[in-house]
């Protein structure tokens, strides 16, 4: 991998971690157009994600500073419910959900899974519930959203959002329940990949530092402008625009092209 291949891999995933477009299947993408495998990109993959959960972390530091300073609320518990469906799914279907990021083959079932969850985002009005007026139902109905995203080409964001509003949760409530859920999904994705290559030390032999480096930065400021901007269309309600004219084109690139 040179240092361009390493800039772009990070400016997809910071960009695609956060758009409702799905940041594992655009990877896949990449990866296999670049001849990047799984196993040789690990220890990219895990920097990259540690990239793109730093602008996260800012954006949402006064969500995150009330829920540390005050642990025992009920946002606490919704976002508790709402992991464990992604973790028991991770579990008993750890060996199929690591052999779809090896192949393309599903790939554009999961982009146009997306699409049509975004059309429905935006038919999905006059929501009136806030965070503090969720059930531990709706939590669990999300969490099972979060769940089946764990497939490439399934957006997560897009899936949690559109849950969470069907639900009855207005929009910008919507939104930052969707993004504090996936902080925790995003630190058990990288313990799960850092344990992987403490089992395997070969995996960070011959590192790029520079290359490292580029995508870790260049992740972190796409993802910060990538949040802002995802906040900023869904209050419009115009997710749809994400399904007509991208992820359904992109499902067709990947029939014809890949």
């Amino acid at each position: 991998m040179n240092l361009l291949e390493a800039i772009m891999l990070g400016l997809i995933q910071g960009l695609s971690e956060f758009l409702p477009v799905s940041s594992s299947g655009h990877l896949l993408v990449f990866h296999h157009i670049f001849g990047i495998t799984a196993e040789d990109n690990l220890t990219f993959i895990i920097v990259l994600n540690m990239g793109s959960l730093i602008p996260l972390l800012f954006v949402f530091r006064k969500d995150i500073w009330a829920l540390i300073t005050n642990p025992f609320q009920k946002t606490t518990a919704l976002l508790i419910i709402a992991t464990i469906p992604l973790i028991i799914v991770t579990l008993l279907f750890e060996g199929f959900i690591e052999s779809t990021f090896h192949s393309i083959q599903f790939l554009p079932l999961g982009f146009i899974i997306t699409g049509v969850v975004l059309l429905l985002s935006d038919r999905l009005k006059n929501n009136v519930k806030d965070i503090k007026d969720m059930s531990l139902l709706d939590a669990a109905l999300v969490g099972c959203a979060q769940a089946c995203a764990v497939f490439p080409g399934i957006s997560r964001s897009g899936s949690t959002l559109t849950a969470t509003m069907a639900r009855g949760v207005n929009r910008e409530n919507a939104a930052t329940f969707s993004f504090l859920m996936s902080i925790p999904a995003a630190f058990g994705a990288l313990v799960f990949r850092l344990s992987r290559i403490l089992a395997n030390p070969e995996l960070i032999e011959g590192l790029n530092f520079i290359n490292l480096g580029a995508g870790f930065i260049t992740a972190a400021v796409s993802g910060y402008f990538a949040i802002n901007f995802m906040l900023a269309i869904i209050k419009k309600a115009k997710l749809k625009y994400f399904a007509f004219y991208y992820v359904f084109a992109l499902a067709i690139f990947v029939i014809l092209v890949l």
